[in-house]
């Protein structure tokens, strides 16, 4: 007797995904020889060739801010410095008239900081001209900015609050629209705060001689210092990165080419440079960066000073964040797309530094530094797992990133055990930051979209834990910051999440 032999009965949706799983591993066979592997190689030797140059600026740069650290002479030695003295007789005519402009836009929780130290300054009092431009939409918060504004006034100091009908050109809109008020036009230099900028009471009395006593220097610039560092893991990323970009990129090219990104506020502009580089425009969302290349291309020379510091809020949420990024990432593409030509077209700079303008400033640190991450690191590496025929060498997937990671530290030494938690903080933003290099250089969608970083009136909160202010009007206030603070804990958790 023979025995039957038993029945398998296999389902038939089991069926279908297996022909479907089958018909797409025969399609991945067919095109893995002779479309896959040669794009993912094309893929690699572009991405390679990307690292190779970021890896060389970076080295360049670290080669050369230890001879400017050894061996360059301090600023006051490279150029004719003299600090301005007070005189009795004189009073303060021997002090040039100086403008400080305070842009702001609903700046509620920290409208304070800025006038507050802009009233502070150390300088004869009928030198100085404080503008305060303010593009509040929020009657509120314009009722309580103008009123700071008659406060200081009721004290003797010479402070103007200054508003618009709209905000035509945000930012570049209203610092130019500033410059053209009347009593302006005795003013030599301007020197721009943003509303969150604590600067010292000496800092003018630093940086104006440089100006004074160097006609060919248009700007000299101060570096930032972040009150809330501490405050998150998303706030000490962002120190590790902007620490990086003051101690070294601003430093190497103040140092090379007398040459570097104006960084939008802290920094002392002289009035006829501003002029003659055709003044504030507002075609792209970083205006700062685009009247600095413009004044370099007609041969004016910029001066950075890493010891002249101003205290400032980082973005502590990750929603302010991302459109601070996305317009400090889709700015400069933008501008370069719209610059390049005449940069190379021009007459008046030397060679050396138009190379170090378009291959340096604009195109390794603005566009390939953005990409390089997200494509090779995110994206090829990953994908040549499923390709074993790909070949990824070993100094471009682990020696070069981790060369260029470990110098990226030297600007925080404090933070150099948080190193794993940036490389994973960088490549979470790669995505971000590619995706709005790329919308600036082709000029597409939210090319010129301009979202006011959000303040959370850190700066102010941690001077209030350092010293009681008397007053109801004080109490109030520190009332409304921690109220405000406390609104934004859910963002601030969702950050420690999307890093993780």
């Amino acid at each position: 007797m023979v025995e039957s032999e038993p029945k398998v009965y296999i389902p038939e949706s089991f069926q279908v995904n297996y022909d479907v799983s089958s018909q797409i591993k025969m399609i991945w066979d067919v095109m893995k020889a002779p479309l896959i592997v040669p794009f993912l190689n094309a893929c690699v030797y572009i991405s390679l060739a990307m690292a190779l140059m970021l890896f060389m600026e970076r080295v360049y740069m670290g080669f050369v801010i230890i001879l400017v650290k050894l061996f360059w002479k301090k600023p006051e030695q490279r150029y004719k410095y003299e600090p301005l003295q007070d005189d009795e007789e004189l009073g303060g005519e021997n002090f040039p008239v100086v403008l400080v402009q305070i842009p702001m836009f609903n700046e509620r929780e920290v409208y304070k900081v800025s006038i507050g130290a802009a009233c502070g300054l150390s300088w004869p009092t009928d030198r100085l001209v404080i503008q305060v431009l303010d593009d509040s939409t929020d009657p509120v918060v314009k009722q309580l900015v103008e009123m700071e504004c008659q406060r200081w006034a009721s004290k003797g100091i010479n402070i103007t609050y200054q508003i618009r009908e709209t905000r035509g050109g945000y930012k570049a809109g209203a610092l130019k629209e500033g410059l053209k008020r009347s009593y302006v036009k005795h003013c030599e230099y301007v020197v721009i705060f943003d509303a969150d900028f604590s600067p010292p009471p000496d800092f003018l009395r630093r940086a104006i001689p440089f100006l004074v006593g160097n006609p060919e220097i248009a700007l000299v610039q101060g570096r930032w210092r972040f009150v809330n560092a501490n405050e998150c893991l998303l706030t000490r990323m962002q120190e590790m990165s902007l620490d990086y970009h003051f101690t070294v990129e601003q430093e190497v090219g103040s140092a090379t080419h007398a040459f570097f990104g104006f960084n939008g506020t802290a920094g002392i502009w002289r009035i006829a440079a501003i002029n003659e580089a055709g003044g504030w425009k507002d075609r792209t969302t970083v205006e700062d960066m685009d009247l600095a290349v413009r004044a370099s291309l007609r041969g004016w020379k910029f001066l950075y000073l890493g010891d002249l510091q101003a205290n400032s809020e980082l973005p502590s949420t990750l929603r302010a964040f991302r459109f601070q990024q996305h317009r400090w990432s889709c700015g400069p593409a933008n501008l370069f797309r719209k610059m390049a030509m005449e940069i190379i077209r021009n007459k008046k700079v030397k060679f050396w530094k138009k190379v170090y303008v378009i291959y340096s400033f604009f195109l390794v640190r603005k566009i390939v530094a953005h990409m390089v991450t997200f494509f090779f690191y995110c994206l090829v590496i990953p994908l040549t797992i499923l390709v074993p025929e790909v070949h990824v060498p070993i100094w471009g997937a682990v020696y070069i990133p981790s060369i260029i990671t470990i110098l990226n530290s030297v600007g925080t030494p404090r933070s150099i055990h948080l190193l794993f938690y940036w490389i994973l903080f960088e490549n979470v933003m790669s995505l971000h930051r590619t995706k709005a290099t790329l919308i600036g250089l082709l000029e597409y969608g939210r090319a010129n979209e301009w979202v006011v970083t959000e303040k959370l009136g850190d700066s102010v909160n941690n001077n209030n834990n350092k010293k009681d202010k008397s007053g109801d009007a004080a109490k109030k206030t520190n009332v409304k910051v921690q109220k405000k603070t406390r609104s934004k804990f859910m963002e601030r958790l969702v950050t420690y999440l999307s890093i993780y």
